[in-house]
């Protein structure tokens, strides 16, 4: 990789082994996450999120091309991130096995949110160096644009679905599909207002 006088280029290749690693984590979080799935919308949404998660690993593979960087270099920061990931999974497998249904579900939707916020905060970074501009920048920013929104959206949404799945399981009236799902949110801010604004929702529903 080309040196650049602003980016530490040895570290960005980190962050790219890591990302690439959060990625197909997230593959096999989801995939185990699906088979606690008991809500239909909650299914349809880990669905798309699957699928969006294999787009964004093959879109990080084409950088590696691009870079002539080794998709299976292996460094430390990878291997606990790989570890991490698997954690998950046994997480939510262990769930599956030991508790109810809507248990599982609940453990599910927390462990994908501890994934997709490694790998949004990933994506957040590669921004910080498109931003940089240069030779890496050039080739990163397409995939920050493909993939971006998609992690805003994996990540908030499934903090609702969390967030919700907790309430109806303390007997207290939820919001499903969660507020961030009906307002379609994809920032911070947007997802905090749409928090706010659940307890209007179920005004309407009574």
């Amino acid at each position: 990789m080309a040196r650049s006088a602003s980016v530490n280029t040895d570290q960005v290749h980190e962050l790219l082994l890591q990302a690439l690693e959060t990625e197909r984590g997230g593959i096999q979080i989801y995939t185990a996450a699906l088979k606690a799935a008991v809500n239909d919308d909650l299914k349809k949404e880990w669905n798309e999120y699957l699928e969006e998660t294999r787009t964004h690993e093959q879109v990080l593979t084409r950088v590696f091309e691009q870079l002539e960087l080794d998709t299976e270099a292996a460094s430390p920061g990878r291997e606990v991130v790989a570890h991490l990931g698997a954690s998950l999974v046994k997480a939510i497998e262990m769930a599956i096995k030991h508790d109810t249904p809507e248990a599982a579900q609940l453990v599910a939707a927390e462990c994908v949110v501890l994934a997709e916020t490694k790998d949004h905060q990933n994506w957040e970074l590669i921004g910080k160096v498109v931003e940089q501009g240069g030779a890496l920048a050039k080739v990163l920013e397409p995939a920050y644009k493909a993939v971006e929104s998609d992690e805003d959206h994996h990540l908030y949404h499934t903090m609702g679905w969390g967030r919700e799945l907790w309430i109806q399981s303390l007997g207290m009236p939820a919001v499903l599909p969660p507020p961030e799902e009906v307002k379609n949110v994809e920032t911070a801010i947007g997802a905090s207002r749409a928090e706010q604004s659940r307890e209007q929702m179920l005004g309407r529903k009574h």
